[in-house]
């Protein structure tokens, strides 16, 4: 049982230390030394729980993933006190993010563009966490302006993946404004249909 608590504890330091780095540094320039030495594990600690870097690589996305709803979920429900809007709730958990320290854009993004090969197993994590991030998306959308609101969930998607690297490249969160404007401005005209 101990062993079992043990090996528990060691994976999730390695993945907490791997998804730090990966997102500050970059997937493919940390190497598994660095990650070893920082989580304070042994070599054969990181292979018994990722028998590769690539095994590594997709198990951070999905922590960075439950780390990320969990943000979104918490921080939405601050914000739905002010507006029962939860599309404008989710724009303000989106200017939030922009706004937290260390913000380096979107790890899912970054990472997709790292390991540039779609075959990758962890691109293809990618590809299923933008559909998941999508539905969800859509969901808040049709939430605020019904079920017309799916015509509009595309668009309002693009905005906000444009609005993460503007904001990456401006250092500014003022992008979260401008797609929650434009996304408020499309729900309304579809509403009004």
């Amino acid at each position: 049982m101990t062993t079992r608590i043990g090996k528990s504890e060691a994976r999730m330091r390695l993945l907490a230390t791997a998804d730090r780095l990966f997102y500050a540094e970059g997937v493919r320039s940390v190497g598994i030394d660095r990650v070893i030495a920082e989580a304070g594990v042994a070599k054969m600690t990181l292979y018994t729980h990722f028998p590769s870097k690539d095994d590594l690589i997709v198990a951070v996305l999905q922590y960075r993933e439950e780390k990320v709803q969990a943000f979104f979920h918490d921080s939405m429900e601050r914000h739905s006190r002010r507006s029962k809007d939860k599309l404008r709730a989710f724009f303000a958990a989106l200017k939030e993010w922009f706004e937290s320290p260390g913000f380096r854009g979107c790890a899912f993004q970054n990472a997709a563009v790292e390991l540039a090969d779609p075959k990758h197993p962890g691109s293809q994590f990618v590809r299923d966490h933008k559909r998941r991030f999508f539905e969800s998306l859509r969901g808040f959308v049709e939430a605020s302006v019904g079920e017309s609101g799916a015509k509009v969930a595309p668009m309002v998607a693009l905005l906000v993946e444009g609005a993460i690297v503007t904001a990456v490249i401006t250092g500014s969160p003022e992008s979260a404004r401008v797609a929650r404007d434009a996304a408020i401005k499309l729900a309304e005209e579809v509403k009004g249909k």
